[in-house]
């Protein structure tokens, strides 16, 4: 994987964490390792956050799932708890750095909208998380947060589990987002037929 691009910080920039962790059994093998357009979804999911963040990191199970030499890796400090995990290795990856808010995206949303974090900073307001919404629908795995480290503890120990829950809980700020030509950005990949269609999308575009 080569060196990403160094960007300058701005007031607006916020650190940016890529959920690596999902297992892909409905892909049969890593789904961030799965082939699109001849690139994997991480390496997408790269490519598209270093034109947006001067600090990236990606949060995965565990320390063997992925070897990238320029990228921050976070494991998952407790194992099970899906996006929840993620969030809160991605809530202390920007606290070390001293930022306030974090980015965190799935690396299975290839088609991310280019003013995704800048349209989520302006709106987010004084809520917790901006979050947006397409077609009728929330999508937390690309979702703004401030850091509620405290909050999420509470959250995790009272077992709490769903991401979207925890939003609501700490007060969250939809942001509608209109469909491009007709299609949803937020289209995430979930299985190989799903891939399939992403990579004829790729190639009529």
């Amino acid at each position: 994987m080569g060196a990403l691009p160094a960007l300058p910080v701005t007031d607006t920039m916020p650190t940016i964490v890529i959920a690596a962790g999902g297992e892909g059994r409905r892909m049969g093998g890593s789904k961030p390792a799965q082939k699109l357009a001849g690139k994997s979804l991480l390496e997408h999911a790269l490519h598209w956050a270093s034109k947006h963040s001067d600090l990236i990191a990606v949060a995965v199970r565990d320390s063997d799932q992925l070897d990238l030499t320029s990228i921050p890796i976070l494991v998952d400090a407790a194992v099970g708890l899906g996006p929840i995990s993620a969030l809160k290795s991605a809530f202390g990856f920007a606290e070390v750095h001293n930022r306030d808010q974090v980015l965190l995206i799935g690396c299975d949303l290839p088609f991310l909208p280019s003013d995704l974090a800048e349209r989520l900073a302006r709106g987010i307001g004084s809520e917790s998380c901006g979050m947006p919404v397409s077609k009728g629908r929330d999508h937390p795995m690309a979702a703004l947060w401030r850091i509620e480290h405290a909050a999420l503890d509470a959250f995790v120990a009272a077992g709490g589990r769903s991401i979207w829950r925890f939003a609501e809980s700490v007060g969250v700020k939809r942001i509608d987002w209109p469909p491009d030509q007709g299609i949803d950005p937020f289209t995430n990949i979930n299985d190989l037929e799903m891939l399939a269609r992403a990579e004829s999308r790729l190639r009529q575009s």
